[in-house]
């Protein structure tokens, strides 16, 4: 009874469950995805079946959380475009050692040439290119335009500094050899804005119509007839055998419409491969630790760029005060050509040249020079393989004395002789 009874109590407990047997992972059958891990996040969902990952995106302003005044983030939120430049700008150096003064005739040139851009627009408001009236809207601005006489007496003065100031750049940066790689081109297009500079000064000369700017106009141009193909080119300066009106006229375009074009393009280019390229400082100077240090160019340099501009505008106003060109008489044709005619003293040089070759053939020689010369000069930095190695070159140290030299001493002999009349 015991016994069974027993069993009976066995037989209603609830049987305890057998653990279940391990049973092996089967493996995902091939394309079958996997199950995403808990949390990840879900891929979008995408046309064709094909997952294609979000793209990242600049801001289209990464300025406008910037901490500025509210007008500083007025023209930020407007300009933005420009501020990567003004931060490129602030990271740009400028080497500093006992020759870097010589930097800032470049930044001079330049302010010049802003100041004939101004005042030559001012000017051209009363100007009238003709034979009739030229002379007389001339002496109109000098007398009767309020300031008139400044401003084209700024006009005058700031074209003989510009190309004064172009001529120093040019030579100091030839003698520290700064036109070495890579800087080849910028030597190439500040030697084409020194080309048009003169040919701004060239054209302008005959514009007030006075008797000297006429028969030296007229000098100027018999020069290239002695070359191939120079008669041409003298009758296209003219607009005939003679100078006349129609040289006025075609003077006054290539002055106000062509040379500016040209120019705008060449200094666009020019400035650019300066802020690309930097400043260059002379050979050796970095390895003899001659070089003090470095200074930001935005804005440590360009203040003290802007104070020699002040300077400048300064000695422009003293100038057209103390010194200021003289109206002169009207042109006159039928007249003689009064004693000691010669153009302006940037081509004082060549002038003498041509003066001194007076054997026959002498002014085709003389063009044959200045043309080799002008060609040699451009691409000196390809034949300067050595300073390209950073290698001093004396060679052209002593052939940059000889051409200053001769460019000094000329001048100085037709300043003598004019000054003697």
């Amino acid at each position: 009874m015991a016994e069974n009874n027993k069993n009976a109590m066995a037989g209603s407990a609830p049987a305890k469950p057998k653990p279940a047997a391990p049973v092996a992972a089967k493996p995902a059958a091939p394309g079958t995805a996997k199950p995403a891990a808990p949390g990840a996040a879900k891929p979008a969902a995408s046309t064709g079946g094909v997952y294609k990952p979000p793209v990242e995106r600049a801001a289209s302003n990464p300025y406008k959380d910037s901490r500025v005044s509210d007008l500083g983030a007025w023209f930020q939120e407007r300009f933005y475009v420009v501020l990567p430049v003004i931060d490129y700008l602030k990271k740009k150096e400028v080497p500093k050692h006992r020759l870097s003064f010589w930097y800032y005739f470049g930044g001079l040139t330049l302010f010049f040439f802003i100041i004939q851009i101004l005042t030559g627009l001012l000017l051209l408001q009363y100007y009238k290119p003709t034979e009739a009236e030229a002379f007389t809207s001339f002496v109109f601005i000098q007398q009767e335009v309020p300031f008139g006489w400044l401003l084209r007496q700024m006009h005058a003065w700031s074209a003989n500094a510009m190309v004064m100031m172009a001529f120093i750049h040019m030579f100091s940066t030839f003698f520290m050899k700064s036109y070495r790689k890579p800087r080849e081109l910028m030597w190439v297009s500040g030697f084409v804005l020194l080309v048009l500079s003169l040919g701004f000064g060239f054209t302008g000369y005959l514009l007030p119509w006075n008797e000297l700017a006429f028969f030296a106009t007229q000098v100027g141009t018999e020069v290239p007839k002695v070359a191939p193909g120079g008669a041409f080119l003298v009758t296209l300066l003219r607009g005939g055998e003679e100078v006349s009106g129609e040289t006025l006229t075609r003077m006054f375009s290539l002055h106000v419409v062509l040379l500016p074009g040209l120019l705008m393009l060449v200094l666009s280019a020019h400035l650019l491969l300066v802020q690309v390229l930097g400043t260059s400082a002379p050979i050796g100077y970095k390895e003899s630790g001659m070089i003090k240090g470095y200074e930001k160019f935005f804005p440590t340099f360009l203040a003290k760029d802007a104070i020699g501009w002040l300077i400048g505008f300064a000695l422009l106003v003293y100038l057209a005060v103390v010194s200021p060109w003289e109206i002169g008489v009207k042109a006159d044709a039928l007249a003689s050509a009064p004693l000691g005619i010669k153009p302006e003293w940037y081509f004082w040089a060549q002038f003498q040249l041509l003066k001194d070759f007076t054997f026959p053939n002498g002014e085709l020689v003389a063009i044959i020079l200045f043309t080799v010369g002008a060609i040699l000069w451009i691409l000196v930095p390809f034949i300067d393989t050595k300073s390209s190695k950073e290698e001093k070159s004396p060679i052209f140290t002593i052939i940059g004395l000889l051409v200053l030299a001769f460019l000094l001493i000329n001048t100085y002999r037709v300043y003598l002789e004019s000054a003697a009349l």
